[in-house]
């Protein structure tokens, strides 16, 4: 068995350090030991019949210990978010801080949970936002529009809907993990790279072309990420107050509207995600209408 101590490091992020008694250790590796001579391949013997003193001769240290871990880890893991009743937003970062023989193991687990945001009174700020418009500016969804001034119109919806948007934003606090920023960054970063070499050029020669170093192209897309999370949170808290939902017709209305069978079949694939696009439209909509 294991115990574990919690620290909250703020930010809607959590570290475990859990302690797992030597002995223990000991019984799992003889079971991940006992697992794998069922596999061992030994010649003289059949698959699963190689005796455990033989088996032992041709199964290396590192490889039980890595079935041992392979076993042992997602099962603390599962017994936390259990025990702790935790949600988390992504995969834990766990680290491995001591793994010696004869000794008890330490392994310090980080977990992001769902960022939070608090926004600020946005029926107020939608309705401050269009008082401040000529009524003629004022766009409304379903109301009829000529074919003259359909774009300008469109234009005006637009402009009011940011606006609405922007002030919400920036009246919004978002708590969210580092942890989550981190993942993203790098995953953007690995992105811009793969970019820029398909095009010949090293990340070096970019950061120079464009006068920025590496720590501020950084700072550029992590503060592009915390804005679209805080947008994505925004639209979902409102939906979740205002109790906009997608319902299935909606859904299957919309995908069987497609008229190319390929991306027809793509979009039944990934119905959850339409429906996650479709609801934030609509919440949109709504602060747009009030």
């Amino acid at each position: 068995m294991f115990n574990y101590t919690k620290k909250d490091l703020e930010k809607s992020t959590l570290q475990f350090v859990v302690t797992i008694p030597k002995d223990d250790i000991q019984k799992r590796y003889e079971e991940s030991f006992k697992e794998l001579a069922q596999s061992v391949k030994v010649e003289g013997f059949r698959t699963g019949k190689v005796p455990l003193d033989v088996a032992r001769k041709h199964i290396g240290k590192e490889k039980i210990y890595d079935g041992l871990i392979h076993h042992l880890l997602p099962q603390i893991y599962e017994y936390i978010l259990k025990n702790e009743k935790l949600q988390p937003a992504m995969s834990p970062k766990i680290e491995l801080k001591q793994a010696k023989e004869e000794k008890d193991w330490i392994i310090e687990i980080t977990i992001a949970l769902r960022p939070i945001v608090a926004v600020p009174d946005y029926k107020k700020i939608a309705q401050t936002i269009k008082a401040g418009l000529k009524k003629e500016d004022i766009w409304v969804p379903g109301k009829s529009q000529t074919k003259e001034d359909e774009a300008e119109k469109r234009k005006k919806q637009e402009k009011i809907v940011n606006d609405i948007l922007g002030e919400i934003i920036k009246n919004s606090t978002l708590e969210i993990s580092q942890l989550i920023i981190d993942q993203e960054v790098n995953a953007k970063l690995a992105r811009l790279v793969d970019d820029i070499q398909k095009i010949g050029m090293t990340m070096d020669a970019y950061l120079q072309s464009k006068k920025i170093t590496s720590d501020q192209i950084k700072e550029q897309i992590q503060q592009e990420i915390i804005q679209t999370y805080t947008l994505e949170f925004i639209l979902a808290e409102i939906a979740d107050k205002e109790k906009i939902t997608v319902e299935k017709n909606e859904i299957d209305t919309f995908i069987s509207s497609i008229t190319d069978v390929q991306t027809r079949e793509q979009a039944e694939k990934n119905r959850y995600l339409y429906a996650s696009l479709m609801r934030k439209q609509k919440v949109i909509d709504y602060l747009a209408s009030l």
